[in-house]
Protein backbone atom coordinates (compact mmCIF):
# COMPACT_ATOMS: atom_id res chain seq x y z
CA UNK A 1 0.00 0.00 0.00
CA UNK A 2 1.46 3.57 -1.12
CA UNK A 3 2.55 5.75 2.10
CA UNK A 4 -0.16 8.35 0.67
CA UNK A 5 -2.99 6.67 1.65
CA UNK A 6 -1.52 4.63 4.58
CA UNK A 7 -3.62 4.90 7.72
CA UNK A 8 -3.14 7.42 10.24
CA UNK A 9 -5.59 5.99 12.94
CA UNK A 10 -7.01 2.28 14.01
CA UNK A 11 -10.30 3.42 12.28
CA UNK A 12 -9.00 4.43 9.05
CA UNK A 13 -7.53 0.75 9.21
CA UNK A 14 -10.40 -0.78 9.95
CA UNK A 15 -12.06 0.71 6.67
CA UNK A 16 -9.49 -0.10 4.58
CA UNK A 17 -10.23 -3.70 5.98
CA UNK A 18 -14.03 -2.88 5.63
CA UNK A 19 -13.53 -2.26 2.18
CA UNK A 20 -10.93 -4.47 0.94
CA UNK A 21 -13.30 -7.07 2.49
CA UNK A 22 -16.28 -5.81 0.23
CA UNK A 23 -13.49 -6.25 -3.09
CA UNK A 24 -13.07 -9.87 -1.86
CA UNK A 25 -16.60 -10.58 -1.54
CA UNK A 26 -17.42 -9.04 -5.00
CA UNK A 27 -14.91 -10.39 -7.28
CA UNK A 28 -13.93 -13.58 -5.45
CA UNK A 29 -11.81 -15.63 -8.50
CA UNK A 30 -10.03 -12.36 -8.57
CA UNK A 31 -6.47 -13.18 -8.22
CA UNK A 32 -4.60 -11.12 -6.32
CA UNK A 33 -1.60 -9.27 -8.44
CA UNK A 34 2.20 -10.40 -8.60
CA UNK A 35 4.40 -9.40 -5.42
CA UNK A 36 5.43 -6.36 -7.17
CA UNK A 37 6.04 -5.14 -3.69
CA UNK A 38 8.52 -7.73 -2.59
CA UNK A 39 11.78 -6.16 -3.41
CA UNK A 40 10.92 -2.80 -1.18
CA UNK A 41 10.00 -4.75 1.70
CA UNK A 42 13.25 -6.97 2.29
CA UNK A 43 14.68 -4.50 4.50
CA UNK A 44 11.45 -3.14 6.44
CA UNK A 45 7.62 -3.42 7.08
CA UNK A 46 4.93 -1.02 7.69
CA UNK A 47 1.61 -3.15 8.08
CA UNK A 48 -1.57 -1.51 8.88
CA UNK A 49 -2.70 -4.15 11.21
CA UNK A 50 -1.80 -6.62 13.24
CA UNK A 51 -4.47 -9.96 12.91
CA UNK A 52 -4.58 -12.30 15.26
CA UNK A 53 -6.19 -15.06 13.49
CA UNK A 54 -7.19 -18.96 13.54
CA UNK A 55 -4.80 -21.06 11.68
CA UNK A 56 -7.62 -22.56 9.71
CA UNK A 57 -6.74 -23.07 5.94
CA UNK A 58 -9.91 -21.18 5.06
CA UNK A 59 -9.05 -18.53 6.29
CA UNK A 60 -5.95 -17.16 4.31
CA UNK A 61 -6.30 -13.37 5.80
CA UNK A 62 -4.49 -11.69 3.37
CA UNK A 63 -7.05 -12.83 0.55
CA UNK A 64 -9.83 -12.24 3.05
CA UNK A 65 -9.32 -8.58 3.08
CA UNK A 66 -7.57 -7.85 -0.13
CA UNK A 67 -4.17 -6.52 1.25
CA UNK A 68 -0.95 -7.41 -0.52
CA UNK A 69 2.46 -8.43 0.90
CA UNK A 70 3.60 -5.90 3.88
CA UNK A 71 0.39 -4.71 4.57
CA UNK A 72 -0.86 -7.08 7.60
CA UNK A 73 1.25 -9.00 10.55
CA UNK A 74 -0.45 -12.03 10.72
CA UNK A 75 -0.58 -13.85 13.76
CA UNK A 76 -2.36 -17.35 13.37
CA UNK A 77 -3.02 -19.89 16.14
CA UNK A 78 -6.27 -22.55 16.31
CA UNK A 79 -9.35 -21.06 17.73
CA UNK A 80 -7.37 -17.59 17.53
CA UNK A 81 -6.82 -18.01 21.40
CA UNK A 82 -4.28 -15.79 23.46
CA UNK A 83 -1.14 -16.76 25.21
CA UNK A 84 1.73 -15.17 26.26
CA UNK A 85 3.27 -15.31 22.66
CA UNK A 86 0.46 -13.87 20.97
CA UNK A 87 0.46 -11.16 23.14
CA UNK A 88 4.27 -10.73 22.55
CA UNK A 89 3.78 -10.59 19.46
CA UNK A 90 0.86 -8.52 19.09
CA UNK A 91 3.33 -5.78 21.48
CA UNK A 92 6.19 -5.91 19.22
CA UNK A 93 4.30 -5.04 15.73
CA UNK A 94 2.33 -1.93 17.88
CA UNK A 95 5.76 -0.55 19.41
CA UNK A 96 8.37 -1.71 16.93
CA UNK A 97 6.23 -0.25 13.67
CA UNK A 98 3.36 1.75 15.19
CA UNK A 99 0.61 0.06 14.13
CA UNK A 100 -2.63 1.22 14.79
CA UNK A 101 -5.29 -1.66 14.59
CA UNK A 102 -5.52 -5.40 16.32
CA UNK A 103 -8.49 -7.47 15.07
CA UNK A 104 -8.86 -10.69 16.81
CA UNK A 105 -10.46 -12.95 13.33
CA UNK A 106 -12.88 -16.08 14.59
CA UNK A 107 -14.75 -17.67 11.77
CA UNK A 108 -17.65 -19.91 11.15
CA UNK A 109 -17.19 -23.78 11.80
CA UNK A 110 -14.25 -23.13 14.13
CA UNK A 111 -12.73 -26.56 14.72
CA UNK A 112 -10.97 -25.44 18.01
CA UNK A 113 -13.91 -23.86 19.58
CA UNK A 114 -16.28 -27.26 18.42
CA UNK A 115 -13.54 -28.84 19.99
CA UNK A 116 -14.17 -27.07 23.23
CA UNK A 117 -17.52 -27.21 22.40
CA UNK A 118 -17.84 -31.39 22.22
CA UNK A 119 -15.94 -31.86 25.52
CA UNK A 120 -18.76 -29.79 27.24
CA UNK A 121 -21.49 -31.39 25.68
CA UNK A 122 -20.02 -34.89 25.66
CA UNK A 123 -17.43 -34.69 29.43
CA UNK A 124 -15.78 -38.30 28.27
CA UNK A 125 -14.08 -36.78 25.06
CA UNK A 126 -10.52 -37.03 24.91
CA UNK A 127 -7.96 -34.96 23.27
CA UNK A 128 -4.23 -35.20 23.38
CA UNK A 129 -2.61 -32.93 26.18
CA UNK A 130 -1.29 -30.33 23.47
CA UNK A 131 -5.09 -29.88 21.83
CA UNK A 132 -6.50 -29.99 25.57
CA UNK A 133 -4.02 -26.74 26.26
CA UNK A 134 -5.82 -24.82 23.70
CA UNK A 135 -9.47 -26.24 24.32
CA UNK A 136 -8.95 -25.29 27.94
CA UNK A 137 -7.99 -21.55 26.44
CA UNK A 138 -11.29 -21.65 24.90
CA UNK A 139 -13.37 -23.26 27.87
CA UNK A 140 -13.82 -20.21 29.95
CA UNK A 141 -15.74 -18.39 26.77
CA UNK A 142 -18.03 -21.26 26.15
CA UNK A 143 -18.89 -23.02 29.59
CA UNK A 144 -21.46 -20.15 30.39
CA UNK A 145 -23.17 -20.75 27.49
CA UNK A 146 -23.43 -24.41 27.77
CA UNK A 147 -24.70 -23.62 31.55
CA UNK A 148 -27.52 -21.75 30.43
CA UNK A 149 -28.18 -23.80 27.53
CA UNK A 150 -28.23 -26.75 30.13
CA UNK A 151 -30.20 -24.84 32.75
CA UNK A 152 -33.57 -26.22 31.80
CA UNK A 153 -33.00 -29.56 31.40
CA UNK A 154 -33.34 -29.47 27.35
CA UNK A 155 -31.18 -31.14 25.21
CA UNK A 156 -28.51 -28.17 23.84
CA UNK A 157 -28.66 -27.21 20.33
CA UNK A 158 -25.20 -27.73 19.24
CA UNK A 159 -25.13 -25.84 16.10
CA UNK A 160 -26.42 -22.87 17.89
CA UNK A 161 -24.02 -23.37 21.20
CA UNK A 162 -20.93 -23.15 18.81
CA UNK A 163 -22.67 -20.04 16.97
CA UNK A 164 -22.51 -18.60 20.15
CA UNK A 165 -19.49 -19.56 21.36
CA UNK A 166 -17.20 -18.63 18.46
CA UNK A 167 -18.42 -15.21 19.32
CA UNK A 168 -17.91 -15.59 22.69
CA UNK A 169 -14.15 -16.69 22.20
CA UNK A 170 -13.56 -13.65 19.80
CA UNK A 171 -14.37 -11.31 22.28
CA UNK A 172 -12.28 -12.76 25.14
CA UNK A 173 -9.40 -12.96 23.08
CA UNK A 174 -10.48 -9.12 22.65
CA UNK A 175 -10.38 -8.11 25.94
CA UNK A 176 -7.15 -10.60 27.02
CA UNK A 177 -5.31 -8.55 24.77
CA UNK A 178 -6.03 -5.44 25.94
CA UNK A 179 -5.16 -6.29 29.37
CA UNK A 180 -2.80 -8.72 28.33
CA UNK A 181 -0.06 -6.19 28.67
CA UNK A 182 0.56 -2.72 30.21
CA UNK A 183 2.06 -1.40 27.33
CA UNK A 184 -0.92 -2.61 25.08
CA UNK A 185 -3.37 -0.85 27.92
CA UNK A 186 -1.27 2.27 28.06
CA UNK A 187 -1.96 2.31 24.14
CA UNK A 188 -5.51 1.13 23.82
CA UNK A 189 -6.32 3.98 26.61
CA UNK A 190 -4.20 6.40 24.91
CA UNK A 191 -5.98 5.88 21.96
CA UNK A 192 -3.15 5.03 20.22
CA UNK A 193 -4.39 1.54 19.16
CA UNK A 194 -7.88 0.01 18.30
CA UNK A 195 -8.76 -3.88 19.35
CA UNK A 196 -11.70 -5.14 18.03
CA UNK A 197 -12.92 -8.62 16.99
CA UNK A 198 -14.43 -9.84 14.10
CA UNK A 199 -16.02 -13.31 11.99
CA UNK A 200 -15.54 -14.56 9.31
CA UNK A 201 -18.53 -16.39 7.48
CA UNK A 202 -17.05 -19.46 5.17
CA UNK A 203 -19.86 -19.61 3.05
CA UNK A 204 -20.65 -15.68 2.09
CA UNK A 205 -16.71 -14.65 2.56
CA UNK A 206 -17.91 -11.52 4.55
CA UNK A 207 -16.36 -10.63 8.14
CA UNK A 208 -18.07 -9.47 10.78
CA UNK A 209 -16.93 -6.67 12.80
CA UNK A 210 -17.67 -6.99 16.62
CA UNK A 211 -17.18 -3.54 17.33
CA UNK A 212 -19.75 -3.41 20.33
Amino acid sequence: MPNDIRPKTGQEALELLKEGNARYVDSLTNPDPAMQRRPELISDQDPLAIILGCSDARVPVEIVFDQGLGDLFVIRVAGNVVAPSQIGSVEFAAEQFGTKLVVVLGHSHCGAVTACVEALINPEQNYTPNLQSIVDRIRPSVYNLHELATANGQDVDADELLDRSISANVRMSVSQIKHGSRALEDLTTSGKLLIVGAEYDLETGKVRFLED
